[in-house]
């Protein structure tokens, strides 16, 4: 794969980046146009996205940072982005091109003060993995193999700046009007702060990994604090097959049953016992190894969840309120899902769209056991979203809905969705968490 020597730091050269690509889209959109005279519409439309994809992403990762991280998480909205988006945005989960060895070497030097091979016994300047944060390198040091993540030159200086250029876009997509849509994006901001902070995560991989080893079949790496700082982490270098890569081959059930159940209970003990969540459930956070156990990835995003936001939501969840329309829209209320200021055509519409939504959505959680290679449920959750995505009502209504805690929530229970369904995983019990 072709390596970076540069990358653009400052919020100048950064804006001149997405204003190329933006140009580029524009092109794309006169093709679009010269297209619907020779093709259907719905061709036309499938190269406009093609198209556009492609030159967002190219952008996107010679930026790296949070524009890329923006671009890893839409691409997890299966339901809501064209599949061309899906499919290209999520190349930055784990396969974007990785910084060239002198910059590594020039990174290392910045952030440690001393050259990697004064360090370890042993260090591989070419990264074997690259993702929109940082990139990682092999290493030994008294006999240990070990990965060090080493974070992008600027990632973290650039943050608001990336956000505000992106800010845009995003509220087009989501519908989300100016008026009280700052606390979103707020929400968004401090993550990715946060996991530009490796100290910070090197703290959370330990808290994490120690409060969940008694989980079977689930493996954590070892930290070692003497060898990480706020921009490198050193860790034991696991071995093992990424989970997408995993997935497109096995075709033994009993093993797909085991590693659905380890990864569905390793979430809910972090999210029922502990009150925080590894929110970055993507599959190139979790490898499988030679043995069938789950092999858990990068602490960076963790997200605490508040208990005045922990049991309204949970108590949405539960059948028994779903069917009960007082209790229904008064959880509603209190999650910020409905507005004291709402007309009541928006109220009407919300509450129906959302009992819609999480009848369909909570299912796995009204039966002692779900399986979650069904088919039909998860083509239920394709046609919703599609359904809603195009709804020409719901454009003309404000979009700003629901407390800041549902965006880290809700992209936790999509992304665990998906994985779950990427393994074909059956019989996974519920409630399992609390028993192991």
């Amino acid at each position: 794969m072709k390596t970076i020597d540069k990358i653009p730091t400052s919020k100048i050269q950064r804006a001149s980046k997405l204003v190329s690509t933006g140009a580029k889209v524009g092109i794309n959109y006169l093709k679009y146009y010269g297209d619907k005279i020779s093709k259907s519409e719905e061709e036309a439309k499938n190269r406009l996205n093609e198209n556009n994809a492609s030159d967002i992403y190219d952008g996107l990762k010679q930026l790296k940072g949070s524009a890329l991280k923006v671009a890893q998480m839409l691409s997890m909205e299966k339901s809501i982005m064209p599949q061309a988006y899906v499919e290209k945005f999520s190349l930055a989960q784990f396969s974007v091109p990785p910084l060239s060895p002198p910059l590594v070497v020039k990174t290392f030097k910045t952030y440690f003060g001393k050259n990697p091979k004064e360090i370890y016994d042993t260090f591989n300047a070419t990264s074997v993995n690259a993702a929109s944060i940082g990139q990682v390198h092999v290493a030994t040091k008294d006999g240990k193999k070990l990965a060090v993540k080493i974070q992008y030159p600027g990632v973290a200086e650039s943050i608001a700046s990336d956000l505000a250029m992106v800010k845009p876009i995003a509220m087009s997509m989501f519908n989300i009007k100016g008026k009280g849509s700052d606390k979103y994006f707020k929400e968004v901001e401090n993550k990715l702060v946060e996991e530009t902070n490796y100290i910070l995560e090197l703290q959370q991989s330990k808290e994490i990994s120690k409060a969940c080893q008694h989980i079977p079949n689930l493996k954590f790496p070892k930290y070692y604090d003497a060898l990480s700082n706020e921009r490198i982490i050193t860790m034991d270098y696991m071995t093992g097959e990424h989970l997408s890569e995993f997935v497109s081959h096995n075709n033994n059930q009993d093993i797909s049953n085991k590693l659905g159940q380890a990864l569905w209970d390793f979430y809910m003990f972090q999210i029922h016992q502990l009150k925080k969540v590894h929110a970055d459930p993507h599959p190139g956070n979790f490898l499988i190894s030679k043995e069938g156990e789950l092999i858990v990835l990068d602490f960076g995003c963790m997200k605490t969840i508040p208990e005045e936001f922990y049991i309204p939501y949970f108590e949405l969840a539960r059948q028994e309120n779903i069917s009960n329309k007082t209790q229904f829209v008064d959880k509603l209320y209190e999650l910020e899902i409905l507005r004291e200021d709402d007309s009541e055509q928006e109220r009407e519409f919300f509450t129906e769209m959302f009992h819609e939504m999480l009848s369909l959505f909570t299912q796995p959680f009204h039966s002692e056991t779900f399986d979650f290679s069904n088919d039909e449920f998860f083509g239920k959750i394709a046609e919703l979203g599609e359904k809603y995505s195009k709804n020409t009502e719901l454009r003309k209504m404000n979009g700003n809905r629901g407390s800041k805690h549902f965006i880290y929530m809700n992209r936790t229970f999509f992304g665990l969705y998906n994985l779950m369904y990427d393994l074909k995983a059956k019989d996974i019990k519920i409630n399992n968490f609390s028993t192991v």
